[in-house]
């Protein structure tokens, strides 16, 4: 995505975190810089990854470092914010260690993987019908790709259709079917804590805290925010992928669905970096039509 305006950083990236003071950054200003960062992840361009998954990692070493002196002896709580920062910089270590420029084969490798990707999604969209339709590399890409296709549906008015609508309908059925939703959430003590070593489900306050973060921060959003939106707006939602399944359907209730109307995304793990994210799949037009046969004929 190199050369486009949605590839170019948001704010210059520091040349390193470690050299700011070592007072705990946690003011509202670091929150905005860690998800201009978290963005910049879904960068094609390489160096912008590298820059913004070196200054992720040093953040989360820097507060983990600092939480560490104060409260050795005390167990480590993590908010929502926390912990979803945490897994974004475990991410970036992987893009990292990935996109290292010294290690062409791994380049060559993620390349290769993914063209495979882009070709199955390509394969299975040729026949539904629907091609892809890009969405901004932002941190909203699912609840935006989802808003896409409401619209298209003719399940949201235009002017609704943005990922802060389909954010606050996420989190807040979420919120009102706790029990549908807290065995499948990460944990502050369980298995997303650290030095945990056993599963556990979140206290009231870190269910409140999540929905809060789906709803109000660029947090990305994953399956259960797919299945909430799915019961919330009464219809099917079905993910083309390049691996197996091919598409994942999520479906607003137990029986089989009657209804026409399905709303398709797609979900890219190596298209961009190794950013997760969603675009949007649109009926194909004729022309688009034509162009395929044209090269279909030809190849």
């Amino acid at each position: 995505m190199a050369g486009s305006k949605k590839n170019k950083p948001k704010k210059a990236v520091p040349p390193s975190y470690s050299s700011m003071p070592d007072q705990p950054q946690t003011g509202d200003d670091d929150h905005e810089l860690v998800d201009d960062l978290l963005a910049e992840l879904d960068s094609r361009n390489h160096t912008v990854q590298q820059e913004s998954a070196t200054v992720l990692i040093e953040m989360q070493e820097h507060k983990e470092n600092a939480v560490g002196a104060r409260a050795r002896s005390a167990k480590k709580k993590q908010d929502s914010r926390s912990r979803h920062e945490a897994r974004q910089a475990r991410k970036a270590a992987a893009l990292v260690q990935n996109h290292a420029p010294i290690d062409p084969e791994a380049d060559a490798r993620l390349e290769r993987e993914a063209k495979e990707e882009e070709a199955s999604i390509k394969e299975t969209c040729d026949k539904l019908g629907v091609q892809t339709h890009e969405i901004q590399p932002d941190g909203h890409c699912l609840f935006s790709a989802i808003a896409d296709q409401l619209t298209l549906l003719n399940i949201l008015p235009p002017a609704q259709a943005n990922y802060v609508t389909v954010r606050a309908a996420a989190s807040n059925f979420i919120y009102t079917h706790p029990d549908d939703f807290l065995p499948f959430l990460p944990s502050a003590f369980g298995e997303d804590g650290v030095g945990a070593t056993s599963a556990g489900f979140m206290t009231p306050r870190q269910f409140e805290q999540y929905c809060m973060t789906i709803k109000d921060t660029g947090a990305w959003g994953g399956e259960p925010e797919i299945l909430a939106l799915s019961r919330a707006y009464n219809v099917p939602i079905h993910v083309i992928q390049g691996g197996v399944p091919k598409i994942v359907e999520h479906n607003p209730g137990s029986s089989p669905w009657s209804s026409g109307k399905v709303a398709r995304i797609s979900f890219h793990r190596r298209m961009y970096g190794l950013g997760e994210h969603y675009n949007s799949l649109r009926p194909k037009t004729a022309i688009s039509q034509m162009a395929d046969k044209i090269q279909s004929a030809f190849s």
